[in-house]
């Protein structure tokens, strides 16, 4: 299972956003350096990451983003949600095709796809930013003080 372009960035730019000092804002440019993305397509999702109201932004030369709420309230799914992604798409990608499932008939492997549907979706909004954030540190201590932490 793979996340999309859209979703990825997104997850990098919030996660780089939670290992900034609290009240701090970060620009787009000092975002995409330090993630190693495309600033004018981060500032498009960033764009979108505030109309959902995961990101706030401050306007002015010193102006940039920062996260809109805790780290503990958001989670992997709405991030997805926020781009316009769903978890449902991503999980959907590991289920084999509808075809495939009608001419095996099976019954039970079909209630085990939903059922790991579900499971999987569910785990995607379980899986908060404070999560990957406390990941990211043991990470970076695990490297020594002087790692930068690129997703």
């Amino acid at each position: 299972m793979k996340l999309t372009t859209r979703g990825h960035y997104s997850v990098k730019a919030l996660l780089d956003l939670s290992l900034q000092p609290v009240g701090t804002v970060s620009s787009v440019s000092a975002i995409a350096q330090r993630q190693q993305l495309p600033a004018p397509y981060l500032e498009k999702l960033l764009i979108e990451l505030r109309r959902s109201h995961l990101v706030s932004s401050v306007r002015g030369a010193h102006g940039g983003y920062r996260l809109a709420k805790a780290p503990a309230k958001i989670s992997l799914g709405h991030i997805l949600e926020a781009v316009g992604e769903s978890a449902t798409a991503t999980v959907a990608s590991l289920q084999p095709s509808a075809i495939a499932t009608e001419q095996a008939e099976d019954w039970v492997t079909s209630m085990l796809w939903q059922r790991l549907h579900q499971k999987l979706k569910d785990a995607f909004y379980s899986i908060t930013l404070e999560d990957l954030y406390y990941d990211a540190r043991s990470w970076q201590a695990a490297q020594g003080e002087g790692a930068s932490f690129v997703v």
